[in-house]
Order: structure tokens, then sequence, then C-alpha cells
């Protein structure tokens, strides 16, 4: 019997600010797409949800022009994303995420990044395929301002 096993990974970052906690979640879904489908028929109750990050191995022309076709997982990741309030934004510039080695695999776009779209702070990011390094994905940045506040010891 051959076994099958589904890889899905998150990872939830908070962080304090102006005595308030907020949220960045990095999601990795494999090519069945476990970890939307799971977020989608999982209640979630985390709220100041800023950042959805994700690598979700989904190729569709709603990111990609270069793809030529819609599909239904893509539907679902905006789904889990607007359950945050947050919204697939483009990037400052439009870039392939993504660059292969292998000459018969295309180039995509597959790394994304959901924002608050009202937001004066977290309504764009950046992508840097001049920092790939040793990876085939390029990092996505998005900068997130600290507020000073001052703690009086007692």
């Amino acid at each position: 019997m051959k076994e099958h096993f589904e890889l899905q990974e998150y990872l939830l970052f908070f962080f304090f600010n102006n005595s308030n906690i907020y949220y960045m979640i990095n999601i990795y879904s494999d090519t069945n797409q476990s970890a939307i489908k799971y977020l989608k028929n999982t209640e979630v109750n985390v709220r100041n949800v800023l950042v959805i990050v994700s690598n979700l191995n989904i190729r569709d022309s709603i990111w990609n022009l270069l793809f030529s076709f819609h599909l239904i997982h893509s539907n679902l990741l905006v789904d889990v994303a607007g359950s945050f309030d947050l919204m697939l934004l483009y990037p400052t510039n439009q870039v392939l995420t993504r660059y292969l080695d292998n000459v018969n695999d295309a180039n995509s776009v597959i790394d994304l990044m959901f924002l608050r779209p009202n937001s004066l702070e977290f309504n764009n990011y950046t992508i840097y395929p001049e920092l790939q390094y040793l990876s085939n994905h390029t990092p996505l940045m998005v900068n997130i301002p600290i507020i000073k506040e001052f703690i009086l010891d007692k």
C-alpha cells in the first residue's frame, strides 16, 4: 500500500506595537493545496493579521500574465485572505518570483503577499530578484513601521 503525505506549513509571527498585538502568517502549501484547504475549512480565530506571505505552488493568470489558466485553488486562497480582511496586492515591481534551473520548466509567480488594502503602511511590497542568492525564490519585502514607545521602569 502506497502512503500519501500532504505537506502543509504555517508559521505565525506576532509582535506588539503601541499596546496592540499584530500577526503575520507565512504559508507553504503542497501541490494539492492542503494548507489552503485546511485554512478554508477551519475556523481560525486570529485578529489583526497584517500580512499573509505564501509559497503556494499555484500558478495562475490572476498574478502571472504569462500563465493562461485560472485555477479553483486561487479562489480558495483569495477567500482565506479575505476572511482576514486582506487582499492580494501587487508589488511595486512586477517581476517573477521563482526562477528555475531546468530550462524545460517555466519561471513563474508563485510567491505572493496579501496585505491590508486600506492601510497606509501595509498596502504594497517589493520583490527583490537580485537577492535570491542560492534559492530559486526571490525575497518579498514589506516595511513594517514600529512606533517607539517609552516604558518607565517603576
